[in-house]
């Protein structure tokens, strides 16, 4: 079982480039947790325990605004770490996480964390980087929803689930959609009919065809020329929703 936790460590950026006497010593006081689809990790403010490791399976991680609307901050899959930033600052959790698939993590306490960084301190720095890189993407997430409209957030999302699927290059590309329009809406700040009419623009303009989930895009260079578009960058984001 301690060869499973150490093989699972391996698979993350943050423990991945440790010695394997290191990854023994932290294999050991890990925790395995299994949860089905649909539970709730943990919730935004609640104390902060510890870190996970996703062993398997995928975890939704956002924000509810005060009227109940969701952000999704991120969505991690196999080899992520979770609740990092915790850890470190004492605070309570930042967001909430929810199993979007059955899931099996490792748990690892704060102070055992907290402890292991000082032991090691390869791992201290490997999560300074790796928590820097979260608030470069968290800036670039701010960025999409103050400075575009929900069709060029749209179209950013298409253009990032081509390259998150490897996708091939020869046009035009054909993309699965996994995801209902409720869920895109989630993903990119929005709502499911604001998401429906900026399809039906995308759609209208040439910029993509569907098949029912399956999407086509004919040229992804006029994909991305649209969602760098920033004509409308000065707008309102409440404007924009409005008139999207």
């Amino acid at each position: 079982m301690t060869l499973q936790r150490i093989s699972a460590l391996q698979q993350t950026a943050l423990f991945g480039s440790l010695t394997e006497q290191a990854l023994a010593d932290i294999a050991q006081r890990t925790k395995e947790l299994h949860r089905q689809r649909g539970e709730i990790l943990f919730l935004s403010g609640e104390e902060a325990r510890g870190l996970f490791v996703v062993v398997k399976g995928k975890v939704r991680v956002f924000q509810h605004s005060p009227s109940g609307r969701e952000q999704v901050m991120h969505v991690d899959t196999d080899g992520a770490v979770i609740a990092e930033v915790p850890v470190f600052d004492d605070g309570p959790y930042p967001a909430s996480a929810a199993c979007e698939t059955d899931v099996d993590v490792l748990f690892i306490e704060k102070s055992d964390m907290q402890e292991f960084c000082a032991r090691y301190p390869p791992l201290a720095l490997k999560a300074l980087r790796i928590m820097a890189q979260r608030v470069r993407r968290h800036a670039q997430l701010i960025e999409r929803l103050s400075f575009h409209e929900v069709g060029q957030r749209l179209a950013l999302f298409l253009l990032a689930e081509v390259q998150r699927t490897n996708t091939a290059s020869p046009l035009p590309i054909t993309l699965r959609l996994a995801l209902s329009n409720h869920q895109i809406a989630d993903r990119i700040g929005s709502v499911r009919d604001v998401v429906a009419r900026a399809f039906a623009r995308l759609k209208h303009d040439g910029l993509i065809e569907t098949k029912g989930r399956t999407l086509i895009i004919p040229d992804a260079n006029a994909l991305k020329r649209y969602a760098a578009n920033a004509q409308r960058a000065s707008a309102p984001a409440g404007q924009l929703e409005k008139s999207a």
